[in-house]
């Protein structure tokens, strides 16, 4: 036996919906609906098909194509379970129209309840006994008379049924009324409601924890309003609680837990049949509903945590892939330290390792004499220029070290954020592109190919490994890494990637690419030189039209024989750029060099049924500034200079310093002492601040006032009031 399939019209209504939830047209949702349906990718339906979508971003293409994968998977439910029901002869019209009503899982799981198959329950045993109609009775209230319940009750009795008293007949009925209760959808609703409003977050120490637990100390005895609980506090008390050292529970004020059940199953009047159903309904709160309705509350209060998490550390995240790159500059990169030295790599403009060695600034006098004249000759030789210098160990020392030598004024040099450059150092992506060399040089290249472009190579690590999340080990991993991933996707198409230098890794972000197609495409480069023209990307093995399509307008190819394939503008377009530089007199090339020519250009006239404004005024800006970087100019940074170790720094004073890490709870600083300061959100600014994120962003330059530092506990209290 098998359901009937649903007609177009449930599909219509689902979109419908979803758009009312977006705030979108049905027409903007549909659209995307068939794009994503045809193999296009969020960046690319964000980018070129603005007409079509109404000029949704990014997010909006994202959330449509996220609710419809939610909807998908409700009607996936609600099938199975309409056919579970079918099959077990439980479906009744009345039950598969409720069913079909329900607008969500929680709806649809709510009613399917009473009839989901499970062990055998307490109720469950009663009815097998025979106590059903007795429940039936006291769920009407009925009989009120003491003496007529407990002649019912007698009733009942019978010794093969297991059932040897009238006491033990009430009880199994009890124990029926308790579990219609804990399954009825309308009580489970509102009493979901009542945790949503009134749950309260409590936590506890373990008995014999206290020391062991010390970093949890403040939330030993806790309790706080659940939603208005902020992510980093509930993320750390479940952390506490799966550690051993909290007990957690998210309670409601049982009192009106008790008036939702009594005014939905308590008849008018009193008597004996009122009590016995007044003991079931509170049996089945506090055995059964309350425990089971907790357990779905911290669920929720654990997604909306992980959410708000996750939403932090992919804003951090994006901003630290469009830190400003030094660009295509020939580097001397140094991995500082004391007691091995700092290894010190060379650099080309595109990132090749050209030489390695090792020098000793901080050992003897006549070491740190040989480590400058090493220095001072590579930057001669190999005419370089900027040096860049991790910022971990011994590189405020190795920073000094070089500012002190008489280096040419143009050759900046800079501190450089080495998080997860070691896990790259090891990986097995590291070995193959630098299999000659060891680790340790490989750490120095990664920071001198950092400074040169930040995303090319930030998308070499997993971005955990990047340091910028808060709580990032307790979060839903598997949405961690879905977010994450998405939002490198996105950074890189918005930027752009160069096709003849860009690495595999690069390139597996680019819309639809992937990673087996990125390889496919560098060991084609390898074997046939640079890429002449965008066209002769379809020469790569496995790059079909649809993914050419998806992937051309991302793909940058400089010195190509067509002047459109270092531009953003879509080889779809070619013909349609063209026709305006005729209609111009013009070629293409004079175009793109000729501002007073291209302010001639008449959009109007270029208007169809397929390209609108929208794209048309993308083609115009890329003609104005053809592949442009989005990311911010590249300017040096330099912290203070009589600054170094924690020792150095005084209450007051007043210092420079780069954004880390952004936090619910305020804002991570790197003043230069190899150990990042925390400005609380209550000193971000002058004004209220709900959200650091409005105030400041990773890799930001700052000012900062030291209020406070603790030595022993390596904590430094910083502010950015005036």
């Amino acid at each position: 036996m098998s359901l009937p399939e649903q007609p177009e019209a449930e599909e219509r209504a689902r979109i419908a919906r979803l758009a009312r939830e977006l705030g979108v047209s049905v027409a903007q949702v549909a659209s995307v609906a068939r794009l994503l349906g045809e193999g296009g990718t969020v960046p690319f339906i964000a980018r070129y098909r603005k007409e079509a979508t109404g000029s949704l971003d990014e997010v909006q293409i994202a959330a449509v194509r996220d609710g419809l994968a939610r909807l998908e998977e409700l009607e996936r439910r609600r099938d199975a379970i309409l056919q579970s029901l079918l099959e077990r002869e439980l479906l009744t019209p009345s039950l598969q129209e409720q069913l079909r009503a329900a607008a969500t899982l929680t709806e649809l799981e709510d009613l399917y309840l009473p009839y989901r198959p499970k062990r055998r329950t307490r109720a469950q045993m009663a009815r097998e006994r025979g106590l059903e109609p007795l429940a039936e009775k006291l769920l009407k209230g009925e009989p009120r008379a003491q003496t007529e319940l407990e002649h019912l009750a007698e009733s009942f009795v019978d010794a093969e049924l297991g059932v040897e008293s009238g006491e033990e007949a009430l009880a199994g009925a009890r124990d029926i009324v308790a579990e219609l209760i804990a399954e009825d959808p309308g009580a489970r609703s509102r009493l979901r409601e009542l945790f949503a409003e009134r749950g309260v977050l409590r936590s506890r120490v373990v008995k014999g924890q206290q020391e062991s637990g010390a970093k949890f100390r403040d939330y030993f005895d806790w309790q706080e309003r659940a939603a208005s609980a902020p992510s980093h506090r509930v993320l750390a008390l479940f952390r506490g609680e799966d550690l051993g050292v909290l007990r957690v529970r998210l309670e409601v004020p049982e009192v009106d837990a008790v008036r939702i059940v009594e005014r939905r199953f308590l008849p008018k009047g009193d008597g004996a049949a009122v009590g016995q159903l007044r003991l079931a309904l509170r049996d089945g709160l506090t055995r059964l509903a309350l425990p089971s309705l907790e357990t779905e509350a911290r669920r929720r209060e654990k997604e909306r945590a992980d959410a708000e998490a996750i939403a932090i550390f992919v804003n951090n995240l994006r901003e630290m892939l469009l830190a400003p790159p030094l660009g295509a500059k020939r580097v001397l990169a140094i991995d500082p330290g004391f007691r091995t030295g700092c290894k010190t790599v060379v650099l080309d403009a595109q990132g090749g390792l050209l030489h390695h060695e090792t020098i000793q600034p901080h050992a003897s006098p006549g070491e740190r004499s040989r480590a400058a004249q090493r220095v001072a000759a590579l930057v001669k030789e190999h005419s370089l220029e900027a040096i860049g210098v991790g910022n971990g160990t011994a590189g405020r020392e190795t920073e000094a070290f070089l500012r002190g030598l008489e280096l040419p004024t143009d050759v900046p040099i800079v501190a450089v954020n080495e998080s997860g450059a070691s896990i790259y150092s090891a990986s097995e992506l590291a070995r193959m592109e630098l299999p000659d060399v060891d680790l340790t040089v490989r750490g120095a290249v990664s920071i001198g190919r950092r400074l040169q472009d930040p995303l090319a190579e930030l998308v070499k690590l997993d971005p955990k490994s990047i340091g910028v999340g808060q709580y990032q080990h307790d979060v839903d991993q598997g949405a961690l890494r879905t977010a994450l991933d998405e939002t490198v996707g996105w950074t890189v198409n918005r930027v752009g990637v160069e096709v003849n230098t860009a690495s595999a890794p690069l390139l597996g972000y680019v819309s639809g690419l992937g990673p087996k197609l990125a390889e496919n495409l560098v060991a084609y480069r390898a074997e046939n030189g640079p890429f002449a023209s965008r066209s002769q990307l379809r020469k790569v093995p496995r790059l079909g039209p649809k993914a050419f399509e998806q992937a051309a307008g991302f793909l940058r190819v400089p010195r190509s024989r067509h002047p459109l394939d270092a531009s953003g503008v879509h080889p779809e377009r070619y013909g349609l750029v063209e026709r305006i530089a005729a209609d111009l007199n013009a070629s293409v090339a004079t175009l793109l060099g000729d501002g007073d020519l291209r302010r001639r250009i008449d959009l109007a006239k270029y208007v169809d049924d397929e390209v609108g404004y929208p794209t048309l005024e993308d083609i115009l800006a890329e003609l104005e500034k053809p592949g442009r970087d989005p990311r911010e100019r590249f300017e040096v940074f330099s912290f203070a200079e009589n600054v170094h170790d924690l020792k150095d720094l005084e209450g007051g004073m007043r210092l420079p310093g780069i954004v880390t890490n952004v936090t619910a709870f305020g804002a991570f600083v790197d003043v230069g002492v190899h150990q990042d300061g925390l400005v609380h959100v209550s000193r971000l600014a002058d004004h209220y601040v709900k959200d650091p994120a409005d105030i400041v962003s990773v890799g930001q330059r700052v000012e900062v006032t030291v209020l406070d530092v603790d030595l022993d506990r390596r904590r430094i209290s910083l502010s950015m009031r005036d």
